[in-house]
């Protein structure tokens, strides 16, 4: 695949393949050069828009994801994935209210996306509407399935963010040992203790 990037670079087929190799072995940097290139070369491909902002976002390079992904889906308005990753970046850039947008778009194509349905709510969380975060996570517990344990800790998150220790405790326990429920509570504890709560929330979101 090296020898024949080299040989064609810009081509979207080698290019994606090539990338997506690169980053099976952690080479993250190297694949989002790549990418950088095949969407220099490919510039209105919103597949290839949407796999560099993806590769930008797991190397935690939030304003140039945001930026790949919007022209992602300016180019696939129709590509939830897309809309959903975008939202995950607002969301990051404390632009709470446009991320809300895309997961509402999002969800209005796939309804039953849980992932999108979860970070919908925790956009809330992030933002300290604690009481509708909670609200919305309950009612993803019906349909979870897999999913359940993520929603179901960010639910005891929630909880415990508003001073129901008890109750996030019975709830992080269904899941979790109770060592590492006890250590996450003291941490909330220690965090709620903090005047800059909201702000150690959304870097725990984007870590």
């Amino acid at each position: 695949l090296a020898a024949a990037w080299n040989k064609n670079q810009g081509n979207a087929d080698i290019g994606i393949a090539y990338a997506g190799n690169l980053q099976k072995f952690g080479q993250q940097q190297n694949a989002a050069q790549v990418l950088q290139q095949v969407a220099a070369a490919n510039a209105n491909d919103g597949d290839v828009q949407a796999r560099l902002g993806r590769s930008f976002l797991a190397m935690e390079d939030v304003s140039n994801a945001a930026a790949s992904l919007e022209r992602a889906a300016a180019a696939n308005p129709r590509d939830w994935q897309t809309l959903s990753a975008l939202g995950t970046c607002y969301d990051q850039l404390s632009r709470h209210g446009e991320a809300r947008e895309q997961y509402q778009k999002a969800l209005a194509i796939k309804p039953d996306a849980i992932g999108v349905r979860n970070n919908y709510a925790m956009s809330f969380a992030l933002q300290g509407q604690l009481p509708e975060a909670e609200k919305m996570l309950r009612e993803l517990m019906k349909s979870t399935g897999a999913d359940a344990p993520r929603v179901r800790q960010n639910l005891a998150l929630v909880v415990g963010l508003q001073g129901r220790f008890d109750e996030a405790r019975k709830i992080a326990s269904e899941d979790l040992p109770p060592d590492e429920v006890e250590a996450n509570l003291a941490y909330l504890q220690q965090m709620l203790s903090q005047p800059n709560t909201w702000k150690q929330l959304q870097d725990e979101n984007q870590g």
